[in-house]
Order: C-alpha cells, then sequence, then structure tokens
C-alpha cells in the first residue's frame, strides 16, 4: 500500500518534468533553427553581393574577357578598360601597409602586456582603440594636407637620391650602379609631388594599427601568467619570454589579427582615394601615382554608363575574388599551423 502511495505521489512530478523536457527540446530546436537561419543569411548576403556584380560586370568579361584582368588600358572615351593597374594598386597598398604596421602593432602589444607599468596600459589602450574609430575620410584628408607634403618635401627626395637612377640631386647611387633592377621600384616623373602608392601605403598602415595591435594585445593577454612566470625564475630575459613562450602561444590567433588588418586594407576606399592619385599609369614604382578598385569604382561610378559601369562592377567582383583569395591563405596558413601544432 505504502509503494502504491508513492507511485500516485511520483506520477505528477514525472508528468512535469515530461513536460519540461518536452518544452526544452522544442526551445533547443527553435533556437538551433534561428540560429541556422542567421548563418544562412551570411552566406546569402555574400553570395548575393558576389553574384549581382558578376551578372552587372558580365558585359565587361564578356567584352575584354581575360585580357580585362591584364591589360593597364582605362580609357572611357575609347570604352577600353582594364583591371591590371587598380589590382596592382590594391595589393601593393595593402602590402606596404602591412609590412609596416605588423612590427608596429607587434611592438605596441608587447609594451602593454610585458613592459608598461599599470597606471600606463590602459591610458594607452583607450587612445589606440579611440584611433580604430575615426572615419576614414579624416585619415585621408590627413593624408591629402599633411602627411603626403611631408612625403613630397623629405621621404619621397630622400628615396629617389638614394635608389632611383634619375635622382633629384643627379647624383646616380653606388646601390643603383651596383643593383640592377632596383631603380624601376623608386623612380618618379614628379619628385615633389607626395600621393602616390607610398603615400597611401603608409596612411593605410597608420588605420590599421589600431585592428592589429588590439586583437595582439588581446591574445597576449590569454598567455598563462605562471608560464611566463617560470620563464622568469629560470632566468630568461624579456625578449626570450616573449619569442620562446608568448608568441609560439599566441602564433595561430596573431597570424588572424593580421590578415583582419589586411582585409581591412584591402576594402579601403576614401583614405586611399585622396592620396593615391588616382592615375591609370602602369608602373612597378611604388613612388608613382596609381590607382585601387574602391577608389576607383567610388571616383567613377557615379557618372558611369555602359561597358564603363559594367567594368566597375566587374573590378567589384574581383575585389571579392581578392579578399577571398587573402582569406583562404590565411585559413590555409592556421591550419597548417594547428597541424604542427598537433591540434
Amino acid at each position: 500500500m505504502h509503494a502504491t502511495a508513492s507511485n500516485a505521489m511520483t506520477a505528477p512530478d514525472r508528468s512535469v518534468e515530461a513536460a519540461r523536457n518536452a518544452r526544452d527540446s522544442r526551445n533547443d530546436r527553435v533556437f538551433g533553427a534561428v540560429l541556422k537561419v542567421c548563418a544562412l543569411l551570411v552566406l546569402l548576403s555574400l553570395v548575393g553581393a558576389a553574384g549581382s556584380t558578376l551578372w552587372l560586370g558580365q558585359d565587361a568579361f564578356r567584352t575584354f574577357g581575360w585580357g580585362f584582368l591584364t591589360s593597364a588600358a582605362w580609357d572611357p572615351s575609347n570604352d577600353q578598360y582594364g583591371a591590371l593597374v587598380p589590382i596592382m594598386g590594391t595589393v601593393g597598398t595593402a602590402l606596404i601597409a602591412l609590412v609596416v604596421a605588423v612590427p608596429i602593432s607587434f611592438g605596441i602589444a608587447l609594451f602593454l602586456t610585458e613592459i608598461a607599468p599599470q597606471w600606463l596600459r590602459g591610458p594607452v589602450a583607450s587612445a589606440i582603440e579611440l584611433l580604430a574609430g575615426i572615419p576614414s575620410i579624416i585619415y585621408g584628408m590627413w593624408g591629402l594636407f599633411i602627411f603626403a607634403p611631408f612625403v613630397a618635401e623629405h621621404i619621397k627626395p630622400w628615396l629617389m637620391n638614394n635608389f632611383s637612377a634619375d635622382p633629384p640631386d643627379g647624383k646616380v647611387s653606388w646601390l643603383v650602379q651596383h643593383v640592377p633592377g632596383i631603380a624601376k621600384f623608386f623612380s618618379s616623373e614628379y619628385p615633389f609631388f607626395g600621393a602616390g602608392v607610398l603615400t597611401a601605403g603608409l596612411v593605410l598602415a597608420v588605420m590599421i594599427i589600431p585592428f592589429i595591435s588590439s586583437v595582439m594585445r588581446e591574445v597576449f593577454q590569454t598567455v598563462p601568467t605562471r608560464l611566463k612566470e617560470s620563464a622568469y625564475a629560470l632566468g630568461s630575459s624579456t625578449w626570450e619570454v616573449v619569442w620562446d613562450i608568448v608568441v609560439p602561444y599566441t602564433r595561430t590567433a596573431v597570424i588572424g589579427g593580421v590578415f583582419l588588418g589586411l582585409g581591412r586594407a584591402l576594402g579601403e576606399t576614401m583614405a586611399v582615394a585622396f592620396v593615391l592619385g588616382n592615375t591609370f599609369k602602369f608602373s612597378l614604382s611604388f613612388l608613382e601615382t596609381g590607382s585601387s578598385i574602391a577608389s576607383t569604382i567610388a571616383n567613377q561610378f557615379g557618372e558611369a554608363q555602359g561597358l564603363q559601369r559594367s567594368s566597375l562592377m566587374a573590378l567589384a567582383f574581383l575585389l571579392f575574388v581578392v579578399t577571398f583569395i587573402v582569406l583562404l591563405i590565411a585559413r590555409l596558413m592556421l591550419r597548417r599551423l594547428a597541424t604542427k601544432e598537433g591540434r
């Protein structure tokens, strides 16, 4: 009789528990469906944007074929268009920005996590994060009115005097005489004009330093304190701790942050449009003016019609392709590192 009463008392509890389990299972399914929809929306947006640019740029691809990728011509009056100069400008400025920004960002992150006193870390980190919020047009105006004249007066003449075959001072350096081919990367028809690929790359470097340094600082802070203290206890210097403990522990995340900055540089528009020069002359020199994909679209799309508009949309699709290739390379590098680390 006691067992029957016990079973009768637990029956309602079991029904309540079954109802709760059913409700939780239903909520989980709804939550999972919502997450899948969100993920699919991102993919659909990406595919839709890439597909629409490809569709609207098909006239340019059909007219010029593969020659669109290798042609340096951009002549709206004769309807002749090529993507070579904008592609080279986009990749060139982004690589210059990366070469300059990565070491500086690495130093900033290490200073804030390993060397700076506690009272200084907060204000400096906040100032760097504020730089990331400055609109790109402000960087462009600063580059045009302040930095470009500085480049024209100091940096560009010095580079041409030491690395160009036609230096402003008329004296060809020993390096140019004995290293064939180096002069073509530092030649310029306008020695005292500040805008160009190098200037745009340096402005981009200033723009992406806050992004890369913030990511590096955050990942450096994830290194367990015991690992670093153990290394210091064994007599390691700060450099040895950084190189042997911090960098290997955070290598994958650091590379991800670097490629995040590279993606930011590839798609920048307004800042580059101010200081790149926006010319379509093919040149291997970093000191010459040029054009990028984003700045070309921004400058010409408002008045473009017919084949010119189709060519601009084809450029937009190529920007998708370039960005995808960069991200693919980053993924392959991260996967290779993870394989080496045994993950």
